[in-house]
């Protein structure tokens, strides 16, 4: 039947592991595979095109959990809107996080600077006494 497929050839179109496929299905990511005879899972393009999408917003910094928040969005809104603006929202959480540290980080080689700058001038005292 076309559009079904086990999952080999699920990794092998979607460029992902068995034990990847496993896992998102395990989380939620994807759905699982349907079971037909003897066990074997078999999965349709649609998670093809799922696993892609995983790929492209972990690509853009998303984590699975936040994945999982906005997968459905693009399979169940044709006009890719509502999952735009809830990657939209969570790109400039990120943003924002992101210049957090850096502010930090920025005070802190701040101080490290005053530091060394402070233990130089004191080690060349100390070597100024000596002669």
């Amino acid at each position: 039947m076309k559009g079904r497929m086990r999952i080999g050839d699920l990794t092998e179109r979607a460029g992902v592991t068995p034990r990847t496929v496993r896992y998102y299905e395990s989380i939620g990511l994807i759905p699982p595979g349907e079971r037909e005879g003897a066990g074997q899972h078999y999965y349709t393009d649609e998670t093809v095109e799922r696993l892609r999408k995983i790929d492209q917003l972990k690509k853009l910094g998303l984590t699975l959990e936040e994945i999982r928040d906005v997968i459905d969005l693009y399979f169940t809104d044709s006009s890719g809107v509502q999952p735009k603006q809830k990657v939209l929202a969570i790109l400039r959480q990120h943003l924002a996080e992101t210049d957090e540290k850096i502010g930090g980080l920025q005070q802190f080689r701040t101080e490290l600077q005053a530091h060394i700058e402070r233990f130089e001038r004191w080690l060349e005292e100390r070597e100024q006494e000596r002669r």
